[in-house]
Order: structure tokens, then sequence, then C-alpha cells
């Protein structure tokens, strides 16, 4: 225990400490929690626009026979805020952005994760929230680990075109033809389905709890946000899982 009024024989004996229970962290937790808050919004927004621009893989091709997601995908990396910056700035500028959010993110996550484990110590509170919710509280570290390895995976099917992850036919800037190739694998589709599975359950609390931190306490606002916290991270999974299984199926090809 941490004494105020000094004993110098309890002290002597072991009794006492004048140490504090804790050493005061590096950074606090409400700046984490604030941290945590705005990186993982900035991610949801992501995903929903990441998400729009995807479902362009539905749309039918052009006159002269190009897909219009492969001239979404040019423009996002040559024409985006041009000429407000260079040619090709932006996505890079995007990926630095995205890149030091995550990593923000996920240091966070894991130091929140261990002050928690810390300050409960023996003790565990269990079904208190129920249903869900409690789920959802209790799978959010090791639904961001299955998150952070679908990303690893995605970037090198879709983006880098690392084999094995994509296909052996991945050629850069094809966008259209490198979906239909990385799709028509059962099990590439299946673990899609998964991870998007998994991405509506994180996010969907992620937003929960991001709006908490952020102190949005109206008793009426809440209900909005509880009622948007589960309907878009719904429309990203729906929309998401639409496109790989079209392919996979055979309705797109």
């Amino acid at each position: 225990m941490t004494a105020n009024n000094i004993d110098r024989d309890a002290i002597a004996h072991g009794k006492i400490t004048e140490k504090p229970l804790r050493e005061r962290p590096k950074y606090p937790t409400w700046a984490l929690k604030l941290t945590m808050a705005i990186t993982g919004l900035i991610f949801a927004l992501f995903v929903v626009v990441h998400m729009v621009g995807n479902l362009k893989v539905f749309l039918p091709f052009y006159e002269d026979g190009t897909a219009p997601i492969d001239h979404y995908g040019a423009w996002l990396k040559e024409d985006v805020l041009y000429p407000l910056v260079p040619h090709g700035w932006f996505i890079w500028i995007f990926r630095i952005v995205l890149l030091i959010a995550i990593a923000l993110h996920i240091y966070g996550a894991f130091v929140l994760t261990g002050r928690s484990h810390q300050s409960r110590g023996k003790f565990r509170r269990t079904n208190l929230i129920g249903g869900m919710n409690s789920f959802t509280t209790s799978t959010m570290l090791v639904t961001g680990i299955i998150l952070l390895a679908f990303i690893l995976f995605h970037i090198l099917d879709m983006t880098m075109g690392v084999a094995p992850a994509a296909s052996s036919s991945f050629v850069h800037g094809e966008i259209y033809n490198n979906m239909i190739a990385g799709f028509s694998r059962w099990p590439v589709t299946i673990f899609y389905v998964i991870a998007m599975l998994v991405l509506f359950m994180h996010l969907s609390h992620g937003i929960w709890l991001a709006c908490s931190d952020l102190g949005i306490t109206g008793k009426r606002w809440r209900a909005v946000l509880l009622f948007c916290a589960y309907l878009i991270p719904a429309i990203v999974m729906i929309g998401n899982i639409s496109i790989p299984l079209s392919i996979a199926l055979g309705w797109i090809s």
C-alpha cells in the first residue's frame, strides 16, 4: 500500500512503501485512446472509399474495351490533387499517412491492453455487457491481428503482385484482370469473405468506441451513432464480399 503519513518503522519492515503503485506512463491513457479513435475513424473512412472504388468492377466496359476500374486506378495513382501536387504524389502521401496511422493504432492497442491487464491483475470481469458487444469487446485485439494479416496479404496480392499471394498472371495496372485472376481462386475468396466478417465486428465496435472516446455523450446522438456503427460496417462488408463471390461464382469474367 502507499502511505501519505510516513511511518518509518513500517517502511523499514516492508509493510508500506513511499513508491506509487504504478509509475506514471510516458503517454497518458486518454491520449492513447484519442489517438486510436482518430486513426480508427481514418481507417473507417478509407474502407468505405475503397469499397466504393472497388465496386466499379461491376460497371460495363467502355466502348474502347477498357474497364472503368482500371481508369479509376490510374486516376488514383497519377491525377488526384493534380496540379496541387505533382503527378503520382498523392498516392504516396496517402500511403504514408495510412502507414503512420496504422503504426499508432497498433501501438495504442497493445499498450492499452497491457495496462488493462496490469490494472485488473488476477481478476477477470466477464459477461458484464452480454451478447455481441461483450464478444466484440473481448476480441478486439484478436480481430485486429487478423485484419493486419489480411492487409499484408491484400497488399501482396492486389498491389504488389507477389506470389504466392498474387496469381501467376498478375500485371501491374490491370486491376480488373488481376481481380478476376485473384478471386477465381476459391481459397483466396474464402479468406477475403472471412476477413470481411472480422472487419464488420472490429469496425462496428471500433466506431462506437471512437465516438465514446471523442466525448459524444448525448442520448439522441449516441442512438444515431450506434445505428451508424452497425450500418456502415454492414454496407462495407456486403459490398466487399459481393466482389470476390461474384467473380468466384462466374458472374463476372
